[in-house]
């Protein structure tokens, strides 16, 4: 493992005077880009309404930078960890996990996952689209903090933020139709992975790994078990993600699961029927003693007309799963420990988050409203692909120079609309729809 503090363009840019280390400059960048800004704009939950209250992807990001440094400061006090030279000076800084939990979701386009659907199924043999890709391809080429190299972070952040090392591959010899006007979730869902323009970008920050690591770290699974690809695009699935980047995801699961929670019972999308129905009765009989003891308070706490009983009772789920993260070795042949360790929650705590994470997904984000939301949105999004695409200089060629090969290449092309279009907020996507084919004035 070597020169993890290095920057792609090879400059440090550091002004006088300016004794912050790597990764907190790495952290100023994101928090000063623009990036980051329009997640104020993106709601956390696609259709759950319009108000001051409710969590946007900036908010969720910034929540999610506080539950990994508290992920940090329980691993700094576990025995494991300082018993181990190797593993505890692997531990990130502060600066790093924050730099990471607040980048990590600037790649998401608008309209949440019907937009991400939405783009896939436009790039289709252009490179595809998934929103982990473009969080890298905004950090690394977009922003534009340097003229061609984004954000220019250390290369220990941007292998970070990649969490599925693994290049989106089209399936080149699938036969389903391609000129629908609607189309099927399932079959264009987004494989996780890079884009094919940040090759480059993925072969630096490897550089910093042995050989073997770089191998290794690339591990790949067919999901398909080796039978004949029929989907748009060729599904793999990763094996392996740093360190770093296993305690930003926890995080994210663990914000997730909480706080969009606590979002859904405050605006009555879930209810204490609910809950006792699908949570109570597994929660109570989990193997896990605190989860036992406090099942029952825990109800009466988050469905509670005073709100700070059920701060109360959100805080303390936040705690037990960050109190119970634990560190293991994930491949002892790996040379780095940057990559031979990750996190994860421990045989009694992980349950709880399952059942969390599900009770939202199957409550909230599949509930009709949100789906018939997320589906508007996806329409939104192939409509101005459509009409960018056929009329780039006319509807959008002024916004921003362009070569002329990006006009006569189809690929570039389309890379460039699916970009526009990912870097807008739900409103700005909605208010250009709305200029070119009317009733844009609201998602809901």
């Amino acid at each position: 493992m070597k020169n993890m503090d290095a920057r792609f363009s090879g400059s440090n840019n550091i002004r006088p005077n300016d004794h912050r280390n790597p990764f907190q400059r790495d952290r100023a960048r994101i928090l000063h880009s623009s990036a980051f800004r329009r997640l104020q704009a993106k709601t956390q939950i696609v259709g759950i309404g319009k108000d001051d209250f409710y969590r946007t992807r900036l908010t969720h990001s910034l929540e999610v930078s506080q539950i990994g440094t508290g992920i940090l400061a329980h691993l700094h006090q576990q025995t494991d960890v300082l018993a181990n030279p190797e593993l505890l000076s692997a531990l990130p800084s502060d600066a790093l996990i924050e730099s990471l939990c607040l980048a990590h979701d600037i790649g998401h386009p608008p309209f949440g996952h019907g937009g991400e659907i939405a783009l896939n199924y436009k790039m289709w043999k252009a490179g595809g689209f998934e929103a982990n890709g473009h969080t890298l391809r905004i950090v690394s080429k977009l922003e534009p903090y340097t003229k061609t190299h984004g954000m220019d972070l250390t290369r220990r952040t941007l292998l970070g933020l990649i969490k599925y090392p693994q290049f989106i591959r089209t399936n080149t010899d699938y036969q389903g139709d391609r000129n629908q006007r609607f189309f099927s979730v399932d079959e264009w869902k987004p494989i996780k992975g890079i884009f094919g323009t940040e090759i480059s970008t993925f072969q630096w920050i490897l550089e910093g790994l042995s050989k073997d690591d770089q191998v290794l770290f690339k591990s790949q699974t067919d999901l398909n078990k080796n039978k004949v690809q029929t989907s748009p695009y060729i599904r793999t699935k990763t094996t392996y993600k740093s360190l770093d980047a296993s305690i930003m995801e926890m995080a994210d699961d663990i914000a997730y699961a909480v706080h969009d929670l606590e979002d859904a019972i405050a605006l009555n999308i879930v209810n204490k029927d609910m809950w006792i129905s699908d949570v109570l009765d597994t929660f109570s009989s989990a193997e896990n003693p605190w989860a036992k003891k406090h099942a029952s308070q825990l109800t009466e706490m988050l469905f509670n007309d005073e709100l700070h009983q059920r701060k109360n009772a959100i805080g303390a789920l936040v705690n037990h799963l960050i109190t119970n993260t634990e560190t293991f070795q994930v491949n002892q042949q790996f040379n780095s420990p940057i990559l031979a360790f990750n996190i994860r929650l421990n045989d009694a705590a992980s349950p709880i988050l399952e059942l969390l994470k599900k009770f939202v997904y199957q409550r909230v984000i599949l509930s009709t409203a949100i789906q018939q939301t997320e589906f508007k949105g996806q329409q939104v999004l192939t409509d101005l692909f459509d009409a960018f695409y056929t009329e780039p200089k006319r509807l959008m060629g002024n916004s921003v120079s362009l070569s002329d090969d990006t006009f006569e290449d189809e690929i570039k092309l389309k890379r460039f609309v699916c970009d526009t279009l990912a870097n807008m907020s739900d409103n700005q996507a909605l208010q250009v729809y709305g200029r070119l084919f009317g009733d844009g004035k609201s998602i809901t």
